[in-house]
């Protein structure tokens, strides 16, 4: 399996409700310094629809400004629609929102 067909199989145990960080991914698929390249994979994402790449933010809980399918607005309405809060700075909290079960079963 490819680094981004791990990257993409590890978001996709991310449940609706919930997200993660890049870092968080990057160590779920066994590359903990992998974080850059964890968005890298995500802006290719081939199956928006399918794999869930709205449900990862940075280490701070901030959506990115360059949001492959839309920004950061269609980010937050896509984290809106599934129960997570947003706020007008496009930051989401991670005390409550973080996924903090087991992502690493690629």
């Amino acid at each position: 399996m490819t680094f981004f067909e791990e990257v993409y199989e590890a978001v996709k145990r991310i449940p609706k409700g919930k997200v993660a960080t890049y870092g968080q991914i990057a160590c779920a698929v066994g590359n903990p310094r992998a974080a850059r390249q964890v968005g890298w994979a995500l802006h290719a994402n081939p199956l928006p629809g399918v794999i869930p790449c709205h449900r990862v933010v940075n280490r701070f809980g901030k959506l990115p400004s360059a949001f492959a399918f839309g920004g950061a607005e269609v980010q937050a309405e896509l984290l809106r629609q599934e129960g997570v809060e947003v706020s007008v700075d496009f930051t989401v909290d991670l005390t409550i929102y973080q996924y903090r079960e087991s992502i690493n079963e690629v």
